[in-house]
């Protein structure tokens, strides 16, 4: 390693220490260059000896300079209430894709800064497996939309029935007006979603309705087109938003249409 690359992070007022880690960040994804890798690898070892807006900001690229053996100082940063870069040490795990870590993200996913809740759901959507969607299914009910939104991105990043059940009984038992994530969400899930989604055309409540067809819609399967007619040709539904769900059924039909058009020229495309 190039003595200059290491000094670069002790060394000159904070702005220009920040700039040189971009530098070395730079030089690392454009050539791989080897010095200042080796230099980035030692501000993750010794973080604490490293003010928290370098360690910030390399750990937003920490993927450019990954290597197992960061493991152990990753996992002490994560648990470092002092230092007080959870949220980016959570970042570095999922990109170095250190599966140790998650018994300790999960215990985050309650921490008092947003920024580190959010952090571990994007963190434990790369790491997690069926065993951690008891601890992320009660963020379905977050107060913050985003979390909700990024609560539901993680579990379909999961997969799975426990997953899969999860986000069901938030999308049945709603608790909030606009669950346009839900439905985006639950169509990922096709398959094995969509006779429940058919049979959520049949309720009784228009939002369900409405957010059935936004779903069904989105999965592109061919299952979903009586339905959907049905609905646009009959529906007079309103949600509680005053969304119509016959307006709702017919943005569904494009999209489920541009889906099938887009696999059909991705299926007649030459190989290669």
């Amino acid at each position: 390693m190039n003595p200059a690359d290491l000094q670069g992070l002790r060394s000159g007022d904070l702005e220009t220490r920040e700039a040189h880690v971009h530098l070395l960040l730079d030089r690392a994804r454009t050539n791989g260059d080897e010095s200042a890798i080796a230099a980035l690898h030692v501000l993750v070892r010794d973080y604490r000896d490293f003010h928290r807006s370098l360690y910030s900001r390399a750990m937003n690229q920490a993927a450019v300079f990954a290597d197992p053996g960061l493991q152990e100082p990753l996992l002490a940063a994560l648990g470092d209430t002092r230092y007080n870069c959870q949220a980016w040490a959570a970042m570095g795990c999922a990109a170095m894709d250190i599966r140790a870590a998650v018994p300790q993200l999960v215990t985050l996913l309650d921490h008092p800064q947003w920024i580190v809740r959010g952090e571990t759901v994007t963190a434990l959507g790369r790491l997690g497996d069926a065993s951690v969607v008891p601890a992320l299914q009660p963020l379905l009910g977050d107060q913050a939309d985003w979390l909700r939104q990024r609560t539901a991105d993680t579990l379909a990043a999961i997969g799975g029935d426990a997953a899969l059940e999860a986000l069901w009984h938030e999308f049945e038992h709603r608790r909030f007006p606009r669950i346009g994530y839900l439905a985006s969400t639950l169509a990922l899930f096709t398959p094995e979603v969509v006779p429940r989604l058919l049979a959520a055309t049949e309720s009784p409540d228009p939002d369900q309705r409405y957010w059935a067809a936004v779903a069904l819609g989105s999965t592109g399967d061919d299952r979903a087109v009586p339905a959907l007619e049905r609905l646009m040709a009959g529906d007079r539904g309103v949600t509680v938003f005053d969304g119509e769900v016959r307006v709702a059924a017919k943005k569904a039909l494009r999209t489920h249409r541009r889906i099938k058009a887009a696999i059909a020229e991705r299926e007649s495309s030459p190989a290669g």
